[in-house]
Order: structure tokens, then sequence, then C-alpha cells
């Protein structure tokens, strides 16, 4: 008889109700690598809160990832297992950053990517030598194991898949480099290719952090992997993440269009340069805040959208600040707007900087990790009180989320990029936004009035 693994992704239990639709939340991909690297002798299950609170279910072994806000959660149902004798090993990002924290509420710890150790783990659990702490080296992603997507819930709005890891940027605010590693990192694009065929939604995120990466031989990648997906027939409606220089290629941006891109994602932080000294963001500081527009326009040109990630908050922030970037937001060609608190996670220098200054608002951990979500003043600013930034954020989002600004937005999507599809992912992202930052307090616009006779060619 196979034993049962089961794979927790928790959900955050404070913002659970100020969420209105979890399917847009990016599935659990690293759990899906872990079920596809598990022998077939496993019977495995992926418990995923996004779609319902936790229920006891008997399992032989459990494992549970967390991201910072959810870590408290993950340890609460790890706890529940070792209670009645199962074990449980818990792995993840906050997992790495924080581990003589998590190994206190699980039999065993998975430090860094799991990959190269879940063999090891397996064989010492059926042994039963399990060790307190596994350490996962970066390994060369030419023989990656592919997630088992049939686990996933299959209320997700999209797919997501992952092509590359690792970044050099080093941002202050950032531990991609400290999980992943600063050294870039890529599968073969036949093998992407090969998954990409495999996938059946017609919806799709590339996870990557930065798909076109940081040279000209990642870029040229980057183009053949979209000559690929064209030359297969491989017809997705996706979008990515990557720095603000994809405008200064035309051609990765021509095939990113073809083969069926209709937004990316580009951490813009600020428009003001101070703010990115401030975090360290040196390719915005290259470009110049000055290119800004130059560069949406260039990405609009190719029938693709802009979603703009600002961050509110910072040392050099004082409330006009706050109040002209969210005017910033509304006026520049940026199509859709993430607006969030900055949030000293744990494993960033702005963290340990934080905590040194003893400015962080909540440190009874691990429970007060519930805050961590970016949308909560977890910290004392420098020019305002905790009370002025909350007050000023609610004023910036209600300003930049209210429906007369979304659908002007929407409009000014489709005559920048020509593309209706390109404009309804968009207004998608901003409502999405809307929905996350406002919760249950106010009520979310209807897409379908939106949509209703758009003719969705592009």
């Amino acid at each position: 008889m196979k034993k049962k693994l089961l794979l927790i992704n928790p959900l955050n239990p404070y913002k659970r109700d100020a969420l209105f639709d979890t399917s847009t939340i990016s599935p659990p991909l690293g759990l899906g690598l872990i079920a596809g690297l598990t022998p077939d002798e496993w019977d495995i299950e992926i418990l995923d809160e996004n779609f319902g609170e936790f229920q006891y279910t008997p399992a032989d072994f459990v494992g549970i990832t967390a991201l910072t806000s959810a870590a408290n959660r993950a340890y609460q149902i790890s706890e529940i297992y070792r209670s009645k004798g199962i074990k449980t090993v818990l792995g993840g990002i906050h997992v790495s950053m924080r581990p003589d924290e998590a190994v206190q509420y699980a039999d065993s710890i998975v430090v860094g990517e799991a990959e190269a150790v879940w063999a090891k783990v397996l064989t010492d659990f059926k042994e039963d030598k399990l060790k307190k702490r596994y350490y996962g080296d970066q390994l060369p992603l030419e023989n990656a194991s592919w997630p088992r997507r049939d686990l996933f819930n299959p209320g997700y709005a999209y797919s997501n898949i992952q092509t590359t890891r690792g970044c050099p940027m080093n941002c202050d605010f950032c531990s991609v480099h400290t999980f992943n590693g600063n050294h870039y990192r890529a599968r073969p694009i036949e093998d992407v290719l090969d998954e990409l065929e495999t996938i059946t939604s017609e919806h799709l995120f590339f996870v990557d952090d930065n798909i076109i990466g940081y040279n000209k031989a990642s870029a040229e990648r980057a183009i053949q992997l979209f000559k690929g997906m064209i030359a297969r027939g491989i017809k997705k409606d996706w979008y990515c993440q990557a720095s603000l220089n994809i405008a200064d290629h035309d051609e990765v941006l021509k095939y990113a269009a073809e083969s069926g891109c209709k937004m990316i994602l580009i951490g813009i932080e600020s428009e003001k340069v101070e703010q990115l000294q401030e975090t360290n963001k040196k390719m915005n500081l290259k470009i110049g805040v000055e290119h800004y527009e130059e560069a949406f326009k260039k990405i609009h040109t190719h029938g693709i959208s802009v979603l703009g990630a600002l961050v509110f908050g910072l040392d050099s922030d004082t409330i006009q600040d706050l109040e002209n970037r969210a005017r910033y937001a509304i006026q520049s060609g940026i199509d859709a707007m993430q607006a969030t608190i900055i949030t000293p996670l744990p494993g960033t220098r702005l963290f340990e900087r934080l905590e040194k200054e003893n400015r962080l608002l909540f440190t009874n951990f691990p429970e007060d990790w519930k805050h961590y979500h970016f949308l909560e003043v977890i910290h004392q600013p420098k020019l305002m009180s905790p009370e002025e930034l909350m007050e000023t954020m609610h004023r910036c989002w209600s300003l930049m989320w209210n429906e007369k600004t979304l659908y002007k937005k929407m409009l000014k999507t489709l005559k920048a990029t020509k593309s209706a599809k390109a404009a309804a992912w968009a207004f998608t992202s901003n409502m999405e936004r809307h929905n996350t930052a406002f919760g249950n307090k106010k009520s979310p616009l209807d897409i379908n009035n939106m949509l209703n006779g758009m003719p969705l060619n592009r």
C-alpha cells in the first residue's frame, strides 16, 4: 500500500475575509515541483487553503510551504500533525530566511531550494532517520523537474511556469537573490517548450523574476523561447515580470507579443531618483526616471500593457510624496497599478536595518508575521507617523482604484496598445489589486460589464 504524502499551501487567516477571489493568486508551483520529484510509490495530495480552510486529512508524511505572511499558519498546521505523531517538513523562502524559528515547529526543515535534497528527505523518512535540517544547493536547471499540475486546484484562473532563477540586482527590499542566488540560471528552451505543450490553461504567468535576464545572451534566449512558442503553435495569453530595460529590446517585445504576451509587470518603485537610490534600484536609475514614459510607449507599441509596481512609505517619503506618487501612477503610461506599502521581509537588508534601529512595529514572532502582507504599516516611518502613513495609503488607493479612474485607464490602454486583450488584462489586474486592498469594505466592479461587446481579437 502506498504511503500518503500531503503537501499543504497555507493562507494567512488574517487576510482571508479580505480576499474576494483567491483564484487569481498564483498556483503553488513549489509544491507542484516537490510532487513531481516524488516517486510513484507515494500517493500525493495538495491541500490548498486558497480554496478552503484547512481540514485535517490523514497522511503518513506532511510537507508545508509558506510565504512570510502565512508562516505562523504553517506552524499551526504542522503542530496539528505532530501532535498526532505524524512527521512534518517545512520549506520555502520564509523557512530559509528564518531557519532557527521554523525548526521549532517541525520535525525537519529544508533551507534553500529543495530539489537537491528532496530524494534524501524521503529516504531518511522511510528509514526513520529524518534530520532536523537539510540544505539545498542552487543546482543548474538543465534537468529541472516539471510540476504535477494535475494536483493543483482546478479553480485557479491561470497556470504558471518558471524558466529561470536568480537575480543579481540586490534590491534593498528583496530576498530573491538570497534564496535563489545572484547568478541567472536558465532552463533549456526545448524543455520549457515541451512543458508548455502540456499546460491546458489558456492563461499563463511566467514567474521568472526577470524573463529577459541581464545581458544580451539572456535577451536572445527570451527571443528564442518566444519564437519556439510560435513555431510549435502554443497559443496562450500570458504575462511576465521583467526589468524596465525590456523596452530597449524591440525584438524581444515583438516576439513576446506574437507569442501571446498581454502584460508585463515592471518594478517601477518610484518616480523620484531619491527613492530609487534608497532602494538600490540600479536598473531604473541607469535608465532614468525621465525616460519612464518613453519605455512605456515602446511596450505599448507592441500591443502589451504595463503593470507598474510602486512602493510607498520609504524613509525619504513625505505625505506629499505619497500623494504625488498616486497621481503619477494615474497620469502616467502605467496601465495596471500596484501600490504596496514597503514591507521589510526577513532576509532583506531592509529588515535587518529596521530591526537594528528598533523601528519594527510588530515583533511578536511568529504570530506577528501575519501583518507582513504589503498592505499594512509594520514599521515606524521617518517622516510621518504609522497612522498618517496608513491614512494616506487609503486616500491613495481610493484615488487610484475608483471606478472612474479604472475605466479611464482601460480606455487609455486600449488606445495606446490597440489591443482589447491587453486593456482587459490591465483592467482585471487593477480590479484584483482594488479588491485585495479594500477587501470586503467595497464592492468590486463588474468586469463582465466592461468586457461586454469588446472585440477580444488581439
